[in-house]
This record gives C-alpha cells, sequence and structure tokens, in this order.
C-alpha cells in the first residue's frame, strides 16, 4: 500500500468516525445521506469538468507510471484497451508465472462457481445456463429471505431468469432461493462475489458496469429490501460450473 492510500484510508476512518458521532448526538440520518449524495453528485461533475481525454498514443504511458513505471505492463494494458474499446473493463492480477498474459474474454469471467447443485440447469454439463438474464448486485451478506421478495416478485411477473451475486446467503436465504428453483416458479441461480476483502466491492462494480446493473449498498442509502427490477443488471448469456462463471455479450 502507497503513502497516498494510507492517507486516503485514514481520512476515510476519520470521516466514518465523525459521521457516527454526528448521528449519535442527534443528526437525521437520512438528511446526512442526502447531503453526502448530493455532495458526490457535485464532485463527480467538478472531476469530469477537469478531466482530459487520454490519446491512444499516450495510454502505454499512463498505464506503466500507473503500474509502477513497469513499461511491460503499460504496454500490455494499452494493448489490452485497444481491444476491449474506452468502455472495456480491464483487470490486472498476479499469477505464479514469471512471464505476462493477455486474455481476452468476451463479456467476463471470474473463478467463482454457483453455491448449490440444485441450480443445475444442464445436469449432463453440469452447468447453469440462461439467456437474456438479470443480475441482483449485493454488496453485503443476503441473511433475510424477506430482503428478495420484491426482486424474485419482479423476475417472477417479468418471467425472466435472475443471477444473484452477493458476499454469501446464509441458510434461510438460499433454501428460499432453492425451493423457487425445484418449484419452477423461477429460472435462478447464486454465486459469490469473487475476490476477497476489497476486492469483493470492486469487482461488483465492474460487473455493474459491464451489465448497466447498480450495486446494492446500505451505506449509499440502498437496501436490498426497497429493491426493484430498475437496479437489475442484464447479459444475453451467463454460464456457470461449479468453479467458474461466464458472463456473455453483455449490453
Amino acid at each position: 500500500m502507497t503513502r497516498r492510500e494510507m492517507e486516503l484510508l485514514l481520512l476515510l476512518f476519520l470521516l466514518k468516525a465523525l459521521l457516527l458521532k454526528v448521528v449519535a448526538a442527534g443528526a437525521n440520518p437520512v438528511l446526512i445521506t442526502r447531503g453526502i449524495e448530493k455532495m458526490a453528485k457535485a464532485l463527480v461533475a467538478e472531476m469530469k469538468s477537469l478531466s482530459k481525454d487520454v490519446e491512444d498514443s499516450k495510454l502505454a504511458d499512463v498505464a506503466a507510471v500507473s503500474a509502477g513505471n513497469n513499461y511491460e505492463a503499460g504496454n500490455m494494458i494499452a494493448e489490452a484497451l485497444s481491444k476491449v474499446g474506452r468502455k472495456g473493463v480491464v483487470t490486472l492480477e498476479e499469477q505464479k508465472s514469471v512471464n505476462n498474459h493477455l486474455y481476452v474474454v468476451e463479456g467476463m469471467q471470474f473463478d467463482r462457481g454457483y453455491i448449490s447443485t440444485y441450480f443445475v440447469t444442464d445436469s449432463d454439463k453440469m452447468s447453469v445456463e440462461y439467456e437474456n438474464c438479470k443480475l441482483l448486485l449485493v454488496d453485503k451478506k443476503i441473511t433475510n429471505a424477506r430482503d428478495l421478495i420484491n426482486v424474485l416478485e419482479d423476475a417472477i411477473r417479468g418471467g425472466y431468469p435472475i443471477l444473484i451475486i452477493a458476499e454469501d446467503n446464509e441458510q434461510e436465504a438460499l433454501a428460499t432461493l432453492v425451493v423457487n428453483r425445484l418449484r419452477g416458479s423461477l429460472k435462478i441461480a447464486a454465486l459469490k462475489t469473487p475476490g476477497f476483502g476489497e476486492r469483493m466491492s470492486q469487482h461488483l462494480d465492474d460487473i455493474a458496469v459491464l451489465t448497466g446493473g447498480t450495486v446494492i449498498r446500505e451505506e449509499v442509502g440502498l437496501t436490498l429490501d426497497k429493491a426493484h427490477k430498475e437496479v437489475l443488471g442484464h447479459a444475453l448469456k451467463i454460464v456457470l460450473t461449479k468453479d467458474s462463471t461466464i458472463n456473455n455479450h453483455s449490453r
């Protein structure tokens, strides 16, 4: 972790402590949330007005500096961006190999599979496959099945399959999903968010960008029990095995 990252992390901790003190003193948490959202929008707008598009010829240099003056990595990142486009998602992962490798996936692929074999739709391949699938992205553990009622009822009415990606699903919530799947009332599957720690939230953000969905986060005023179909992402096809997930040709 760099000094700048440590300073930013410390600032976030101080802000959280200050917010807790203000709420404990009697401030309205709803008004605080609205104020934060308003300030965030203003900051984003200001940053956009100050930002400049990087020319393609400069991408490798910018990427190299961001990678700690590693020009080999910078050139590979620039190549990746040229393949996936400016709106594509590029991720860097450490590998045991001494060589760098570039993989291009049509959509997104990660090393997490379904959390229950009861979701399997193809018993020969032991896979889950759905077309025109909606995605629910939740940045926490799902503990209460009742929180899913609105989203599941929307899926039943709309007749579309749905994939739930969350930190985890506790037994009650998972049992509810499995029962609805076995009854045939829902085309559904669930998996744990890929990654560990902070990377889990980052993975959810990447998936949201790729699929046009909104990540459910209570810190920004979005709660699962109030969620409806408007927050769902969309993929033309998803394929899950017990070890991996491919989200193909997302919009």
